[in-house]
């Protein structure tokens, strides 16, 4: 795909967010000791931060469905420059944590109506392509951004990663307001007819298919530093060098999956959550390894968020004359997956299991995404081969 300045816009902000979203585990110690709380504490900054995705996907979406979306998306992007101006400010943890659930509010609705306009700004054929370039930023933000901000907050202090994000904030509304054309809000949908959207069938089992993916991941990937420093022995640089390995193959993942997906969605999802179970069943016998676990850990970052255009796409495509709402709450799916698949690998965990098994309950839940869409596509294809017959007859 041709470089489109609209869409490396949308890109820019989908960098910043992921930034903002996941650097302050890495900052947690540091937040900790300088504010006086505890690290759990700490970790609390992350668990608001999903909880306002989640909450305010539907909320801004629905409330913002008539403003023109170069608007909309701008007036998103400055809700999140100002969370992390009040960040950068914060003398205190509450006033931190407030800071947080602001910043989260934008997060559903960005990459909502941002997917679909990232969609609208090229042919049909190419959409799915065009929502993992915007994506792109996403993966780009976990190889550069938060090592970055990491270490920013390290020898600066923590305030200045979140002045850091701000200033990126500032320079993504200019390039909104320069590059995106002016898209007018959608006439066909309100907020009832997006609501109703939300109850079909398709899309509901679209968002739970998206639960289901981001489960598998994060059942594994909210535990890969002691599962690399308890199973596989390895050094933090070591863990660091998987970190980025993995962010890397994320970035690959998420380029071949709008590719593919652009041919197929389904056939996608089918291929890429195949190879995930096996995958995470490879690396829960692999984790001893080093040399087997770094290249099971680049083509478990490859398979994952491959997973990601075409889910957003099959959402998109399910919701048809009002996407807003279903796509945006795609995005809060991801993050509840997030948090049923940390909750899983935990539960793992606290049963007295091994390490190992943490994988292997990844690899349970991908499974079942893969009977998911395989039944899901088998009906859709006795479907149209009913509808096929029911022509010929209405023909002949």
């Amino acid at each position: 795909m041709k470089i489109n300045p609209p869409l490396l816009a949308l890109a820019a902000g989908a960098f910043g967010i992921g930034v903002t979203e996941f650097a302050p585990m890495g900052l947690l110690p540091v937040i900790a000791a300088d504010l006086g709380v505890s690290i759990p504490a700490a970790g609390l900054l992350i668990s608001a931060y999903a909880i306002g995705v989640m909450l305010g996907a539907p909320l801004m979406t629905l409330t913002t469905g008539r403003l023109p979306r170069r608007t909309l998306l701008i007036g998103l992007t400055a809700i999140f420059t100002v969370g992390n101006l009040i960040a950068a400010l914060s003398g205190s943890y509450a006033m931190l944590l407030f800071a947080r659930i602001i910043t989260s509010l934008n997060h559903g609705a960005f990459f909502g109506v941002g997917s679909i306009v990232a969609a609208s700004l090229v042919s049909p054929q190419r959409q799915a392509g065009a929502v993992a370039a915007m994506f792109m930023g996403l993966t780009i933000a976990n190889v550069v951004g938060v090592p970055l901000a990491t270490w920013a907050g390290e020898v600066m202090g923590w305030r200045s990663a979140f002045w850091g994000i701000a200033a990126l904030g500032v320079l993504t509304i200019l390039a909104l307001r320069l590059t995106l054309p002016d898209i007018p809000a959608s006439t066909d949908g309100d907020a009832r007819s997006e609501l109703r959207v939300l109850m079909r069938g398709p899309v509901l089992a679209a968002l739970c298919l998206t639960v289901v993916g981001a489960s598998a991941m994060f059942t594994v990937f909210t535990y890969i530093t002691p599962i690399l420093r308890e199973q596989t022995h390895g050094s933090i640089g070591f863990v660091t060098a998987m970190l980025v390995l993995y962010g890397v193959g994320l970035t690959i993942g998420n380029w071949l999956g709008g590719r593919f997906a652009d041919r197929s969605v389904d056939r996608t999802l089918i291929v890429t959550l195949g190879a995930l179970t096996a995958i995470l069943i490879a690396f829960a016998f692999a984790m001893p390894f080093a040399g087997p676990t770094a290249v099971l850990i680049f083509l478990w970052g490859i398979a994952s968020f491959a997973l990601v255009p075409p889910l957003q796409v099959r959402v998109m495509s399910a919701a048809g004359d009002a996407p807003n709402l279903a796509s945006s709450m795609n995005i809060g799916a991801f993050n509840l997956g997030n948090a049923i698949g940390a909750a899983l690998g935990g539960g793992v965990i606290a049963a007295g299991l091994s390490l190992p098994f943490v994988s292997i309950a990844g690899a349970v839940a991908s499974a079942i995404g893969l009977l998911v869409i395989l039944s899901s596509s088998q009906h859709a294809s006795f479907r149209d081969a009913h509808l096929q017959r029911h022509e010929k007859k209405r023909t002949v």
